[in-house]
């Protein structure tokens, strides 16, 4: 929902500009958005939206939105980089070849001069056909969901083990009380991984459910950075209206997650 702008029903061509102009070699960017921008496309064409089974209708607007999303990134990100679209699923995290050839792939990008856009496939992957998947998979060791866009974002952070992951949402962090500003969480760090799921856990608890049907809120996000930061990553939370760099550097408002060293 950061990319879109409430007011007018459309795209929010400022942030991705803003996004795209920082892009380089060695970042990988995580985008959810393509069943929103779908929707608001389809909505734009026909004056209406689509109808039938929910689960169909997502998966529509999905199909809809991906080209749309890839476009307006590949017309702002600088044309000397390449830009490789990378749509992934539940079950190559769950499977070790498969995700081995993930890892390859983003790997290779940064020597070649490319720039990796990952989003999950849901035109191909309803919820109920994942669910029935995934406990088909099941054997006890913790599998990989891909519920949300946050959660493919953390588990790609890890395999690759990046020492940066930037989630960006619709606010400048995550907050004890939503309606007071002056309430940011700044920083979330502790000297031992136990330590950090503790206090992570304690901040969870002022997260109270998603900012719109379907989303994680910023509970998931929370939630899906601890590992990374317990592996050493370190984690922003911020707005996507603020530039990356301005970000990792301090000078914009955001909710630092890491491991003290």
């Amino acid at each position: 929902m950061a990319l879109i702008h409430h007011e007018d029903g459309d795209l929010d061509y400022n942030i991705f500009s803003r996004l795209g102009k920082a892009m380089q070699p060695g970042m990988l960017l995580v985008s959810s958005g393509a069943t929103e921008i779908g929707r608001l496309d389809y909505l734009k064409r026909t004056g209406e939206e689509a109808t039938g089974d929910v689960e169909d209708v997502k998966t529509d607007y999905a199909a809809q939105g991906q080209m749309i999303l890839m476009q307006n990134y590949r017309q702002f990100i600088n044309p000397k980089y390449s830009v490789r679209q990378v749509l992934v699923e539940h079950s190559h995290f769950n499977d070790d070849e498969k995700r081995e050839h993930i890892v390859k792939l983003l790997m290779r990008a940064p020597g070649q001069n490319a720039i990796p856009i990952i989003n999950y496939n849901d035109p191909v992957s309803s919820d109920e056909n994942r669910k029935m998947e995934l406990k088909r998979m099941e054997n006890g060791n913790g599998l990989v969901e891909c519920v949300d866009n946050d959660e493919t974002a953390a588990v790609i952070t890890m395999l690759v083990r990046a020492k940066t992951l930037v989630i960006l949402t619709s606010v400048d962090g995550i907050y004890k009380d939503r309606k007071n500003p002056d309430t940011l969480i700044r920083e979330i760090s502790a000297k031992t991984p136990q330590a950090l799921e503790d206090k992570v856990n304690q901040t969870i608890e002022y997260c109270y459910g998603a900012s719109r049907s379907g989303a994680g809120g910023a509970g998931a996000k929370l939630k899906y950075s601890l590992a990374p930061a317990q592996q050493g990553t370190s984690v922003y939370i911020s707005g996507a209206h603020n530039r990356i760099a301005d970000i990792i550097s301090g000078k914009a408002d955001s909710t630092h997650i890491y491991l003290e060293e």
